[in-house]
């Protein structure tokens, strides 16, 4: 049987599942908040425009306003200084989009401490067990932070210092960018840099190591607890918005299932 036969039967079957690792977007949906004098994008809201009445009798539809960056998105390349020549989000390759997805599971560091940050030696010694990280694939941090996807505050968990959100050290960034040949890397959190990202150097640096280095962002993802450690295949849909610098995105999983 012909590979994308046996693909298409097994999705039949069950006996591959489909994962969505999507946030719903709504009017709640959590977006970043930057602190002055920065600019923020807007809030994701729908404008109805008709809705089976006289603008519309036969149908309903809406206007639909958003950032780029918002729920589960993609991040591109020239979303970043350090990216700025490369790839918006209209010219990425689809295979950049398709690849095998692994998962780093930090949600006990987590759960002790909402700043924790993975460094090298943590990927290191994941890989010790796992084996490298695939060319072509996505690293996905699993934190536990989806569950805190319906509440804006729990989930930006920000007081007076700042945002309190998991990520990875600037060390790890720079050497997943330059030493591995991922697409992508996936968080559950606002961003794919921690709450304190600004006080790395460079600040912000999964942003500028990865993103400078032609790999890709991913935001706000959902159950990759359902997710097994590696033999799971991520599939990232964006817009392909010209000249864009992220798009919210529906995020899959394909699951082999015994």
């Amino acid at each position: 049987m012909p590979l994308l036969e046996q693909l298409a039967s097994a999705l039949a079957d069950r006996s591959i599942e489909v994962v969505d690792l999507t946030n719903t977007l709504s009017a709640d949906t959590p977006t970043l908040r930057l602190p002055d004098p920065f600019a923020n994008l807007i809030d994701f809201s729908l404008e109805q425009v008709s809705a089976y009445d006289e603008p519309g009798p036969f149908w309903k539809h809406h206007n639909i306003h958003t950032g780029e960056h918002i729920g589960t998105h993609l991040d591109a390349p020239v979303h970043w200084v350090s990216g700025k020549d490369g790839h918006d989000v209209s010219t990425i390759s689809p295979a950049r989009l398709i690849g095998p997805a692994v998962v780093l599971d930090v949600t006990a560091q987590v759960e002790q401490d909402p700043d924790f940050l993975v460094d090298i030696p943590d990927i290191e010694r994941w890989e010790s067990e796992h084996g490298t990280l695939p060319e072509n694939g996505w690293l996905l941090l699993r934190t536990g932070w989806d569950r805190f996807a319906d509440d804006k505050e729990a989930f930006l968990n920000a007081d007076d210092t700042g945002s309190h959100t998991p990520g990875i050290t600037a060390q790890a960034a720079e050497w997943l960018a330059t030493q591995r040949p991922i697409s992508g890397y996936g968080v559950e959190t606002v961003g794919i840099d921690a709450g304190r990202g600004a006080e790395l150097d460079p600040p912000f640096a999964a942003h500028y190591h990865l993103l400078g280095h032609d790999k890709y962002g991913l935001t706000s993802l959902q159950n990759l607890a359902q997710l097994p450690t590696t033999g799971a295949v991520i599939v990232v849909a964006p817009l392909p918005i010209l000249g864009g610098t992220g798009s919210p995105a529906r995020v899959l999983a394909l699951v082999e299932r015994n």
